[in-house]
């Protein structure tokens, strides 16, 4: 069996991780990893940590407009395909690499196998909402994180080889979050003590893309006085300082480098809150149960707003700076399933060529 896995950005790193090393017990794997995300902070340090193996290609597409990325990555994956003629092509999540690899795949009739498949926010301006509708839909197995999105793709009558294997990254995190609990570099070095400080992720274009909507994120970040962490996304910072945006006059802000996963699980395991538009911080929080609000109008993860453990607050002002102050205790029922997603992707894999 050979499987072509197409992979792009940070998250797809990490939850190709925790499937790589299950199913090259048996398969086939060739990584191409698009380049979607190019620096290094973002991309050599997760293939490093995670044990990833090496891409046996690099697209080296980097940034760009959505369509011009799509387009020359579906191009070079096609070519791709036409030479190793894999059985499975096999994406994760809602990239622009994501959708890429389904389509090249889609027409040349290889099966796809879409990993965290029937996830939505329900809202079509979100790139990411457009590339898993369309990915879901050209896929040949969905394999769901949640009942929810098996739900979801009920809604849109796609039933056929529709399948909850649970959350990928709950792997990933069972596997690693062991060695992050182990290594304190990352406080030592930022000079944190756990659960004494904020930790903040923003990157999604929704926001990132609208002045208003970061002038108002940073406003709740002027008024909020505690120790504020964040490990800044490349795209957000060049957009920070094309607004003209000055983060050193925001107290009690530490702007850092990107920083690599297990560092990335230290500083969330440790935060006493997290400020976030990530589908996976948000996720990463639950597991790690630490409270999370989300600066988005929907979430992907309903799941994870049970009991206030999740609070979205768009990017209005007062609405972020209540839902920090909001003291809560949620009790972080288990919804993601048992931690062993990537043994039934394998065993799916095997009885689908079967």
């Amino acid at each position: 069996m050979k499987v072509l896995t197409i992979l792009g950005a940070r998250p797809q790193f990490i939850k190709a991780a925790a499937v790589s090393r299950v199913i090259r017990e048996e398969v086939t794997e060739l990584i191409v990893h698009t380049g979607q995300h190019y620096d290094a902070n973002m991309s050599d340090i997760f293939f490093e940590e995670l044990n990833i193996p090496k891409p046996d290609y690099h697209l080296g597409i980097g940034s760009g407009n959505h369509g011009k990325q799509t387009g020359e990555m579906l191009a070079k994956i096609e070519e791709i395909i036409l030479t190793e003629t894999p059985d499975f092509v096999l994406v994760y999540g809602d990239t622009n690499s994501t959708l890429a690899g389904a389509l090249a795949a889609a027409k040349l009739h290889v099966p796809i196998v879409h990993i965290e498949a029937g996830l939505r926010s329900f809202n079509k301006k979100m790139p990411e909402e457009v590339n898993r509708i369309l990915t879901d839909h050209i896929s040949t197995l969905l394999l769901c994180p949640t009942d929810t999105a098996i739900q979801n793709l009920t809604n849109e009558h796609i039933s056929e080889g529709v399948y909850n294997v649970g959350d990928v990254m709950y792997d990933a995190v069972l596997y690693n979050k062991e060695l992050a609990a182990s290594s304190t570099t990352i406080l030592e070095r930022e000079n944190l003590t756990a659960k004494d400080y904020l930790l903040i992720t923003i990157h999604r274009a929704e926001n990132t893309d609208d002045v208003d909507r970061m002038k108002s994120i940073l406003d709740a970040f002027s008024q909020i006085p505690d120790k504020k962490v964040w490990p800044i996304h490349p795209r957000t910072k060049h957009k920070l300082e094309d607004y003209g945006f000055k983060l050193d006059q925001i107290p009690n802000l530490y702007v850092i480098e990107p920083v690599g996963y297990l560092d990335m699980l230290s500083l969330e395991t440790n935060a006493k809150k997290i400020v976030t538009d990530s589908g996976g911080v948000q996720k990463e929080a639950y597991f790690a149960e630490v409270p999370c609000v989300t600066v988005r109008d929907q979430t992907e993860w309903v799941e994870t707003l049970i009991e206030d453990a999740n609070i979205l607050t768009g990017t209005d002002t007062d609405k972020i700076v209540a839902a920090v102050n909001k003291k809560v205790t949620p009790s972080y029922t288990p919804v993601f399933g048992d931690g062993k997603t990537s043994e039934k992707v394998l065993a799916l894999l095997k009885e689908y060529l079967a």
